[in-house]
């Protein structure tokens, strides 16, 4: 009898330390800050695009160059896929011909176009561009769980006409994917500044 009235005593000591253990661990405990995966970025390094398009600038040696086979495409309509950050930018290139209504015209869809995403963006700002060497370029910059935080278009207003738009290709929320973002904009920047007519 003695022996049960021992045990059942160390019960209750042993399951009033444990439970008196478990509820400072409780009021101890904090939650882990949300954080993100962790994206390795590769280098800024560029090579010249071949020359067999109306147009050349300088793009990344981690990306390759596809044809568009979107069912609609020019000719010259190009993708810049970036294997590693699954992201591609997407060029669609026509001639002016001295047609300031048809130059009117494709200035106004790029802008549709970048707009078209206002009920998933929170922000969408537009500023003119001008590089080093004079031409001038119009940049989209969208805020948001959008596919395509970064669009631009760049004119010499006679013969050229080209746009280019930044595409993430994974369902992650842009705020995760801020940095490829970034190295994104710094990548549509070089392209902008290498640019050159053929």
């Amino acid at each position: 009898m003695n022996q049960i009235k021992v045990v059942k005593v160390l019960s209750v000591i042993i399951l009033s330390i444990w439970l008196g253990s478990c509820k400072s661990s409780i009021q101890d405990y904090t939650p882990k800050p949300r954080g993100f995966n962790r994206i390795d970025l590769p280098q800024h390094r560029y090579q010249t695009l071949p020359k067999v398009y109306p147009y050349s600038f300088e793009y990344s040696k981690e990306a390759i160059i596809q044809l568009d086979t979107f069912k609609n495409a020019e000719p010259h309509w190009i993708i810049i896929y970036y294997p590693k950050l699954n992201t591609r930018i997407q060029f669609t290139y026509k001639k002016v011909n001295n047609d300031l209504g048809s130059l009117q015209k494709m200035m106004g869809d790029a802008a549709k176009l970048a707009f078209n995403h206002d009920k998933k963006a929170y922000s969408i700002t537009d500023k003119l561009l001008i590089t080093k060497s004079g031409k001038k370029a119009v940049i989209f910059e969208l805020e948001g769980e959008v596919p395509s935080p970064y669009q631009f278009f760049v004119t010499d207003s006679t013969k050229h006409y080209l746009r280019g738009a930044v595409y993430l290709m994974t369902a992650t929320e842009n705020d995760s994917l801020k940095p490829i973002i970034d190295y994104m904009k710094v990548d549509s920047r070089h392209i902008l500044e290498s640019l050159k007519w053929q």
